[in-house]
Parts: C-alpha cells; sequence; structure tokens
C-alpha cells in the first residue's frame, strides 16, 4: 500500500507541474548582442577614466566662454567703486551746504569764537607774565614781604582789567555794526598799556644796570606788546565778522518781503538795493550821531566806514543829505 500511494503521488505531480518552455533565437540573439554592447562600451579607450575627465573639462571651458561673454558682472559696481560714489555725492552735499546761508553765518560763529577765544587766551597770557614784571620792579628795592610786596601782585590786574573793560566792550559792540571810538577811551586804553610797559621793562633799561642786555629788555617787554596787539586787532576781527553777517541772506522759509529782493535769474533786484541802503543809510546815521563820522561825510569816507562800494557810499551820502540826522 505505501508504495502504491509515492508512485500515485509521483504521477499526480508529474501531470499538475507544466513544462518550461524553451527559449527561442530570437531571445538568444538579443541577449548576446546586450552582453556584447556592454563588453564594447567598457573596453573601448575612447571611453576610459582620463577620457572622460578632459571631456568635462572641455565642456567647462565651452561653458566659462560662453559666460564670459556676457556684460553684466562688467556692470555691477564693486565695493571700491561704490564708496567712490558715496564720498562724491557727500562731497557734492558739503559743497552745496557750504554755499547755504544757514551754514554760512553758523561757520562764521564757530571761526569768530575760536578766534576770540585765541586772542583772549593771548592777551591773558601775556598780562600774566606782565604781572610778575611788574611785581619786581616794584618791590626789587623790599627787604621783607610786608603789605606793600603782597599789593604789588594786584597793580597789574588792575590795570588788566580796565584794558579788558574796554576792549570787551569795543568788540561787543562792533558785532552790532557800532565802532566804538572815543579821545578818552584811546587816552586810558594806551595809557595803561604804556604804564604796563614802562613798569615791565624799567629794571632793563640802559641807565638802570651796569651792563646792559637787549634780549632781557625784549623779553620783558614781550608782555605788554602782546597784550596791546590783542587789544588792537580784536574789536577788528569783530567788527569784520559782523559785517559779513550784516550781508548774509535771510534763513528758512523765504518770507515774501525778502523773495521780492531776488529777480528770477538770482540777480538782486531794485528794491533789495534799495533795503541794503537804507540798512546803511541808518547806519551811518546813528554813527554820525555818537560822533563817529562828521555831519556831511564823503562817499569815500562813507566807503571806508561802511565797507561799501563807491556807487552805494555815493546813494548813501545823498541819502545822508536828504534826510540828515534822525
Amino acid at each position: 500500500m505505501p508504495a502504491l500511494r509515492t508512485a500515485a503521488a509521483r504521477r499526480l505531480t508529474m501531470t499538475i507541474t507544466a513544462p518550461t518552455p524553451e527559449p527561442n533565437d530570437d531571445d538568444v540573439e538579443r541577449a548576446v548582442a546586450q552582453v556584447e554592447k556592454y563588453v564594447a562600451d567598457h573596453a573601448m579607450p575612447g571611453n576610459s577614466k582620463r577620457v572622460q575627465e578632459l571631456r568635462a573639462e572641455v565642456d567647462e571651458a565651452h561653458a566659462l566662454l560662453a559666460l564670459q561673454g556676457d556684460p553684466a558682472p562688467l556692470l555691477v559696481d564693486t565695493n571700491r567703486v561704490r564708496r567712490s560714489r558715496k564720498r562724491a555725492a557727500e562731497a557734492a552735499q558739503l559743497h552745496a551746504l557750504a554755499r547755504n546761508p544757514a551754514a554760512r553765518a553758523w561757520q562764521a560763529a564757530r571761526v569768530r569764537l575760536v578766534l576770540t577765544a585765541v586772542t583772549l587766551a593771548a592777551l591773558v597770557g601775556a598780562l600774566g607774565w606782565s604781572t610778575t614784571g611788574v611785581h619786581y620792579t616794584l618791590t626789587r628795592t623790599m627787604t621783607e614781604r610786608n603789605a606793600a610786596w603782597w599789593g604789588a601782585w594786584a597793580v597789574e590786574p588792575v590795570i588788566s582789567a580796565v584794558l579788558l573793560a574796554i576792549v570787551t566792550a569795543k568788540a561787543y559792540l562792533a558785532t552790532h555794526g557800532l565802532v566804538l571810538k572815543h579821545r578818552h577811551l584811546t587816552a586810558v586804553e594806551f595809557g595803561a598799556l604804556a604804564v604796563t610797559l614802562t613798569l615791565n621793562i624799567w629794571p632793563y633799561t640802559p641807565w638802570q644796570v651796569d651792563r646792559f642786555d637787549s634780549m632781557q629788555l625784549l623779553a620783558h617787554a614781550i608782555g605788554p606788546l602782546v597784550a596791546i596787539g590783542a587789544v588792537t586787532v580784536l574789536p577788528i576781527i569783530w567788527s569784520a565778522f559782523a559785517s559779513l553777517e550784516l550781508n548774509s541772506l535771510p534763513v528758512g522759509t523765504t518770507p515774501q518781503e525778502y523773495s521780492e529782493n531776488v529777480a528770477e535769474d538770482g540777480a538782486p533786484t531794485e528794491r533789495a538795493t534799495n533795503t541794503r541802503t537804507a540798512l546803511l543809510v541808518k547806519r551811518a546815521q546813528l554813527m554820525i550821531a555818537t560822533g563817529q563820522l562828521p555831519a556831511d561825510p564823503s562817499a569815500t569816507r562813507l566807503r571806508g566806514t561802511l565797507g561799501c562800494g563807491t556807487d552805494t557810499a555815493r546813494e548813501v551820502r545823498d541819502a545822508l543829505r536828504t534826510t540828515g540826522l534822525p
């Protein structure tokens, strides 16, 4: 029985299993061709690693040549060009700002302040040096430090206070267009300077020393000489800056009364000329009232005092003769 079951199972398996078809000639030829092609592609020297790298390099070179022909990168500003353009634009703005009336007034005020500070520093330093010279002259014969010895330190500061008051008054009034000149002020000013100079150089004059030394005399004359220079130039400087400010244009939004002073081409109109002449006439009347100008000044005198042109000075002279004193 077991033998019969095994034989029956073998026959049943052979009956159910389908036979595998045999490959035809076309499939065999197609497979052989693919194998040959694969072998040929990998065996040819033209497809070696060196050939592939060189071919890639050539392709890259052709791509670079094509891109280099495009001028777009040359039109892009570099960092250096952008910095130069920024500096040029800033310079143009500063140049335009330098001609702005507000900027000019601010710059003039700064320059005047610096010049005033330098001049006053020189004046104070000169008077300080002069103080020591005056003290030495007044106390060289004293043998002890008594009240007179200590009081000698106050002689030069007292004289300097008078000089500083005169200089300050002249400089302040000069900013308002008024030149302070009076014979009494001039006498006090130069008298104080003469006393200071004498007290500084007296011990070093030829008739006070056995052996005259000109360098010692000059060294102790420096203080008074510098003080004289500062007293002389400071009012002149302030007066010049005041004239500059009087000629400046109004700042900010131009009112209608000022906008009519300038024509479309930028030239002053007749109204602007008349306005400036009227201001100069008022200034001249004030100077006549204070005795700085004669009652009937000439055009040459007015031109030098007011700092205007000849034609304007003649107009002011004629206006003064018509209107007279205020």
